[in-house]
């Protein structure tokens, strides 16, 4: 799998394989709890913040943004979500 270039690309296709995932539960993003962001720069929140509005409804999920020095094969960012599931 490549990686997409730049921050934007990185940040929606993250976001479209997490609904792809959430898709293959049975669920969807609106079931999202919790997600997490991964930042190589830390500036790009703002960005994560604007795109992640196309993917998900209001009230948006809680989240929590960490810094890092650096991620798998060069990414700048990644993301990960907690879903709540129905039994």
């Amino acid at each position: 799998m490549q990686l997409a270039e730049g921050v934007d690309a990185q940040i929606d296709q993250i976001f479209r394989n997490l609904a792809a995932v959430a898709a293959a539960a049975s669920s969807s993003l609106d079931d999202a709890a919790k997600i997490t962001v991964y930042l190589v720069d830390m500036g790009n929140f703002a960005r994560v913040n604007e795109i992640m509005a196309g993917y998900f409804k209001q009230p948006y999920p809680a989240r929590a943004a960490v810094g890092v020095a650096s991620l798998p094969r060069g990414a700048l960012v990644e993301i990960e979500a907690i879903l709540v599931l129905a039994p």
